[in-house]
C-alpha cells in the first residue's frame, strides 16, 4: 500500500522476523480483533439450549463437584476459608488460565485455511482468544464477588482491607499472560507435531494437581511443598486469595519468580511465534 508521499505503509513478503508486527499495524488491525473476540464468544454457545447461561452454570457444576468430592468425600482442608468460597476462587481462575491456553495452543490447526488465504498479523488470532476468555473470565469473576459479599454478610467472612486489595487484577493479568505465553509457544509446536496435542491436554491436566486450586500451599506438607512452589502459577493463585479473602502463602521471592517466568516466556513466545508463524503455513 502506497502512502501520499510515494513511501509504503506495509508491505507483504516471505521474508519472516521476530518482530513482525509492530503497534501500528495491530492498531490497524483492531476492529478484526474486535470481531473475532464477538464470533468466538457466539461460537462457544451457537445451537445450545441454555446459551452463554453457560458462563455461569460450567464453574458452578464445577464447584458442586469439588465440594461433593473433595471436601465432603476426601476431606480435603481448606484452611480458615468456606470451602465454597476457597473452591470458586481456585475454579475461576484455573479455568481462565486452562481455556486461554488449550485455546491458544491450537491456533495453526484450527486456523490454517484462513492463514493461507488472507493476510493480517497472526497474532490477532490468538490474542481474540485470550480476550474472549476473559471476557468470560470477568463474568465469572462478578458471581465470586456476589458470593464473597454474601458470606461476609450472612455468615461472618472477614475480608482483608489494604494495599492488599489491589493486587488481585495483578495476578489476573500475569495469569492470562502466562496462559498466552504457553499457548504461543505449544501452537507452533502442534502445527509441527500434531501428537503434541495429546501431550498438551495431558499436561495441563496433570497441572492441575500442582496448584493450588483444590487445596491451599500450607495444606502441602513441608518436604513436598517445593513441587507445588515450582509453578509459577502458585503463586499468582495465592496471591489473589490472599488479595480478597486474605488468606494466602506468599513471599517476594515467590512472587518474582513468577514474575520473571511469565515475562520471559511470554516474550519468547511473541518472538517465536513471529519468526515461526509464516513458515508453518507450508507445513499444515
Amino acid at each position: 500500500m502506497v502512502s501520499s508521499n510515494g513511501k509504503w505503509d506495509w508491505e507483504i513478503s516471505n521474508k519472516t522476523s521476530f518482530w513482525s508486527h509492530g503497534v501500528k499495524e495491530l492498531w490497524l488491525y483492531r476492529h478484526l480483533l474486535q470481531g473475532m473476540v464477538r464470533r468466538h464468544f457466539l461460537l462457544y454457545y451457537h445451537q445450545t439450549v441454555l446459551g452463554p447461561l453457560w458462563v455461569l452454570l460450567q464453574p458452578i457444576l464445577t464447584l458442586v463437584t469439588y465440594m461433593v468430592v473433595f471436601n465432603k468425600l476426601v476431606g480435603i482442608s481448606t484452611g480458615g476459608l468456606p470451602p465454597v468460597v476457597f473452591y470458586a476462587s481456585g475454579i475461576i481462575l484455573w479455568n481462565f488460565f486452562s481455556d486461554s491456553f488449550t485455546g491458544t495452543s491450537s491456533t495453526f490447526r484450527e486456523n490454517a485455511e484462513v492463514f493461507a488465504k488472507v493476510y493480517f498479523p497472526r497474532i490477532i488470532m490468538p490474542v481474540s482468544v485470550l480476550s474472549t476468555h476473559f471476557l468470560r473470565f470477568l463474568i465469572q469473576l462478578v458471581m465470586f464477588l456476589l458470593v464473597i459479599v454474601y458470606y461476609s454478610v450472612f455468615q461472618g467472612l472477614t475480608l482483608p482491607f489494604g494495599v492488599w486489595m489491589l493486587a488481585f487484577p495483578f495476578a489476573i493479568l500475569f495469569i492470562g499472560a502466562m496462559g498466552l505465553g504457553l499457548g504461543l509457544l505449544f501452537s507452533v509446536v502442534t502445527a509441527k507435531y500434531r501428537d503434541m496435542t495429546n501431550l498438551v491436554a495431558l499436561g495441563i491436566r496433570l497441572l492441575l494437581f500442582v496448584t493450588p486450586v483444590i487445596y491451599p500451599l500450607v495444606a502441602i506438607p513441608e518436604k513436598t511443598r517445593w513441587i507445588v512452589q515450582l509453578n509459577p502459577l502458585t503463586p499468582l493463585f495465592e496471591l489473589f486469595r490472599l488479595s480478597l479473602l486474605g488468606e494466602g502463602s506468599l513471599t517476594p521471592f515467590q512472587l518474582l519468580y513468577s514474575v520473571l517466568f511469565t515475562v520471559l516466556v511470554l516474550v519468547g513466545a511473541v518472538l517465536f511465534f513471529n519468526k515461526q508463524g509464516d513458515k508453518l503455513i507450508d507445513v499444515i
